[in-house]
Formats: structure tokens, sequence, C-alpha cells
């Protein structure tokens, strides 16, 4: 009796139904887990890349010299640092066109930063539906096997003349263990999905600042060069 009521014997002893949701639920709990450790490397090196590299900027450190350092071979550049580099080339190309106002470069600036932050912001919002996704629904798949199950042992009580707790307690049991796999595929993905768009959005209004004040040092290289 042990063995049946074990989580394996339970397993082996539900229907085919019950089954196919339960091995639903433990592959996406696999990859939600491998997700989350994925997007925990990623955001948080994105974070300690934006830090670092504004440290440099606002060090003082000529914008050319900076932008040769990021550009050099076997440097790719990412994060804000693409948002430097995009604007940055954009700006001294727009410049070396005879007769482009300084409107027309800033705007043209200002038009590669913003697709290079879109790209970057796409890539740190990878994964996060999915976990969005699985964190919603899980519940639901896992409370359609427990009613799956514990609906075939009712049906099964319907052929004996006495019921008793011992020919109950195993279906209800292992369709109950659906629903518990339900929420431990979801619970995790839910707290993730919450905790990493806390960090995208402080990524990105990083990101935002740094175009706007970029935009504004760019703005005025590009004036004061036109007046002289």
């Amino acid at each position: 009796m042990s063995a049946d009521m074990s989580i394996l014997g339970l397993f082996l002893n539900a229907s085919i139904i019950v089954q196919i949701i339960m091995v639903s639920l433990m592959l996406l709990s696999v990859i939600s887990w491998a997700m989350i450790i994925d997007r925990s490397r990623s955001l948080g090196k994105a974070t300690k890349n934006g830090n670092q590299f504004e440290q440099r900027f606002w060090s003082g450190l000529d914008l050319g010299k900076l932008y040769n350092d990021l550009t050099a071979k076997n440097k790719i550049p990412n994060g804000m640092e693409l948002l430097f580099v995009a604007g940055y080339r954009e700006f001294a190309r727009l410049r070396k066109q005879e007769g482009t106002s300084a409107e027309a470069v800033m705007d043209g600036t200002h038009r590669a930063m913003r697709v290079a932050y879109s790209r970057e912001i796409d890539k740190i919002e990878v994964h996060l539906s999915f976990l969005a996704t699985v964190g919603s629904t899980t519940p639901y798949v896992g409370l359609f096997g427990t009613v799956w199950g514990i609906m075939n042992s009712f049906i099964a009580l319907g052929s004996v003349k006495q019921a008793t707790l011992a020919m109950v307690a195993p279906g209800i049991a292992e369709a109950l263990i659906a629903t518990a796999m339900g929420l431990f595929a979801a619970i995790p993905a839910v707290i993730a999905y919450n905790r990493f768009t806390h960090k995208v959005q402080k990524i990105e209004t990083q990101y935002e600042n740094f175009v706007e004040e970029f935009s504004g040092i760019l703005h005025r290289k590009a004036h004061s060069s036109v007046r002289k």
C-alpha cells in the first residue's frame, strides 16, 4: 500500500490524461527554471555593465576616444554601450556631410539611438512573456488534471456496491498531485516575472535617461560647430 501511495506509484497508476498533464507541467517547470536562471544572469549583467559604462562616460573621457575603445577589435558593445556607439557614429557621419543642419544631425542621431534602444530592450525582455504565461496557466492545467482524475475515481466507484476510503484515496491523491505540480510550476514563474519586470523597468529608465543626456551633449556640440 505504501508503495502504491508514493508519488511515483500514484503517477504510474494515474490515467493517461493525468500522466500527460503531469509530464507537461514538469517540463514547463524545468524550462521555467532554466529561463529564470538565464534572465537573472542577463539582467544582472546588463545592470552592472550599465553602471560601469556610466562611470566611464561621466569621468570626463573624450567621446572620440571612448567610441574608439568600444569599437576596437574583439569588442562587442551591448546595452548602454551600444546606445552610445549608435548615437556617436551617426552624429559623426552626419556632421561630415556638407549642408546638414544641426537639427538634421540631431534628428538622425536621436533616431539611431532610439532604434538601438528598442533592440536592447527586446533583448532584456526575452522569455518574460513565457514566464507570465506559465504563471497564469499552469494552475488551471493542474486543476484540469485534478478534476479529470477525481471524475474518473467517482465513475469507478459507480461500478461497486460498497465504497471505502481505501478505494477512493489513491484516485483522489493522484489527482491532487496534478494541482500541486501546477502550483509548483506557477509560483516561481510569477515571482520571477514580477521581479524581472521591475528590473527591466529600471534598466529602461536608465537607458532612456542616458539617451536624453547624451543627446543634450551632442546637441550642444552640433550647434557649437555650426556657429564656428
